[in-house]
């Protein structure tokens, strides 16, 4: 599949999950899938390439930062440029997912909650290949000083999967 394709089948995934959900209350989960021909024990430099980023700037570097601690913690070392043995990047979005089970309130509305996606794929910086995706559908806070442990939570959760962590 060409790059162009896959960017066009990501981006019309992410726009049709990004306006509101109506559906009963989810299990929240991670997701990770790999390249099983792909050896992770020889990676060793990561670069981060623009993605779908978080609108909000404080988020964006707080995805950025507990991406950046587990890449580490999996014995990565960033490089700011030039090659690397994989590119990094991110999409997130935001949704509101309503409980349908529930029952309605006085004034006929669900209980809604905020949800948030993030997916974080390792990329071939020649084939543009995914080697590893990693996506995490959780409750979200929408306090600004709650959102780093969220978003901490979510990372570990996904990179506690990486390749080289597995048994």
């Amino acid at each position: 599949m060409t790059r162009p394709v896959r960017v066009a089948i990501t981006l019309g995934l992410v726009l049709a999950c990004a306006t509101p959900i109506v559906a009963q209350m989810p299990k929240y989960h991670v997701t990770v899938t790999t390249d099983s021909k792909a050896d992770f024990s020889k990676f060793k430099t990561y670069t981060w390439e623009n993605g779908w980023q978080a609108y909000d700037k404080t988020v964006h570097a707080n995805i950025r930062a507990s991406v950046d601690r587990q890449l580490t913690a999996v014995g990565l070392e960033k490089r700011e440029s030039g090659p690397a043995d994989l590119l990094v990047t991110y999409a997130s979005l935001r949704r509101i997912d309503v409980d349908l089970k529930a029952k309605p309130s006085k004034d006929g509305t669900r209980p809604q909650y905020d949800v948030g996606t993030l997916v974080v794929l390792l990329l071939d910086p020649g084939t543009r290949n995914e080697l590893f995706r990693g996506r995490v559908d959780k409750p979200i806070v929408l306090e600004p000083e709650k959102v780093q442990p969220v978003v901490d939570s979510a990372v570990t959760e996904m990179f506690a999967k990486y390749p080289t962590r597995q048994k």
